[in-house]
């Protein structure tokens, strides 16, 4: 059988049939879950070989006959991440214009969950992945072994395809507003490193700071868990610092939510002493008191790519990764820096 990229992507009872000399509707009876299970040695020499095949059954009958299901896993870390149900949205709306049907399963962000999500998702008969989970440095042989077709969204590990926001250039516009608006004493909150949208948002702020000459002290560039508590954590420790910054680039507008909390907890307001800028532009960070300025990713551009990918396996296509153009939309949470606060070094330093 052969899945959506036209190459293998899962064992069929017609293989586990030829493998144990029996027919195909033999296999079936045998390795159904609803009919009496049956201890004869043909039915432990089938069940022994669709083990050793790597057999999984296709949760549906009208799928088997038709060879593909049309139905895609996607793979988030938690849909009560604002982005990830964004993107699993995105990616749904692809798959129905594809005549697709998207099914989801979560691996609460923890390292290798995916893979246990994966296999849940397989068991239901799905054609291929669409992962939003991934690390650097992650291994998906076991997926490429079995034939699985696979892509990676929002994230990469560094090889695999993928379709991707430029986050490099995200973080770059980020701080370039900043420094366009007079800031040098600009922070980071960061994320995870080993995630790679955190690590080349960070990538884009350090190479816009270099390219303004702006120095950057290391107590500005801070790590935190992605959410709402992490930034109003981070912040608390970026103020602490006799060196305060005068804006902050959060690495996402859950933690950029946060830190606007922790600040004003401090008595300070915003833009007026601290400037912020976010990154993703969920819906409700437009609704703030203060609205906040952000970075938005295009969310159906990339899900559109990454069925795209998906669909064709890669094949007669010249990239592995598509990667697509963020945009800035300032928002009121950034506002001029103040004269007494520029930095002793002088507006240009």
């Amino acid at each position: 059988m052969t899945g959506i990229s036209g190459k293998p992507s899962r064992v069929t009872l017609y293989d586990v049939a030829a493998a144990a000399a029996v027919s195909k509707s033999t296999v079936s009876r045998i390795l159904d879950e609803r009919l009496p299970r049956s201890s004869s040695e043909t039915a432990e020499r089938v069940r022994r070989i669709a083990k050793e095949l790597g057999y999984v059954r296709d949760a549906s009958a009208a799928g088997l006959r038709r060879g593909s299901t049309q139905t895609i896993g996607i793979i988030v870390p938690k849909l009560t991440d604002t982005v990830m149900a964004m993107i699993y949205e995105a990616l749904a709306r692809s798959c129905e214009r594809a005549g697709l049907f998207a099914i989801v399963a979560t691996s609460d962000d923890k390292p290798r969950d995916d893979l246990r999500a994966a296999k849940t998702l397989l068991n239901r008969g799905v054609d291929g992945l669409i992962l939003a989970t991934a690390r650097l440095g992650d291994d998906f042989t076991e997926l490429e072994a079995k034939g699985v077709p696979y892509v990676l969204v929002l994230r990469t590990n560094g090889s695999a395809i993928a379709s991707l926001g430029d986050d490099r250039l995200g973080g770059y516009l980020a701080t370039r507003h900043l420094l366009d608006l007079g800031h040098r004493r600009i922070a980071m909150i960061t994320g995870h490193s080993d995630v790679s949208s955190a690590a080349a948002r960070q990538e884009g702020y350090r190479a816009a700071m270099e390219e303004a000459g702006a120095d950057i002290e290391d107590s500005w560039v801070v790590g935190s868990e992605f959410g709402i508590e992490g930034g109003a954590d981070a912040v608390s420790r970026l103020m602490s610092h006799p060196e305060k910054p005068t804006a902050i680039f959060a690495v996402n507008d859950h933690i950029a939510v946060g830190a606007i909390s922790g600040i004003a907890s401090m008595g300070l307001s915003i833009p007026h002493d601290v400037s912020i800028v976010g990154y993703n532009d969920i819906p409700i960070v437009r609704h703030l008191a203060t609205p906040l300025t952000t970075v938005r990713v295009p969310f159906d551009q990339i899900a559109a790519a990454a069925i795209e990918l998906l669909q064709s396996g890669n094949n007669g296509l010249d990239e592995r990764i598509r990667i697509a153009t963020p945009t800035l939309l300032p928002r009121r949470s950034t506002a001029p820096v103040a004269a007494d606060r520029r930095s002793a070094r002088g507006p240009d330093s």
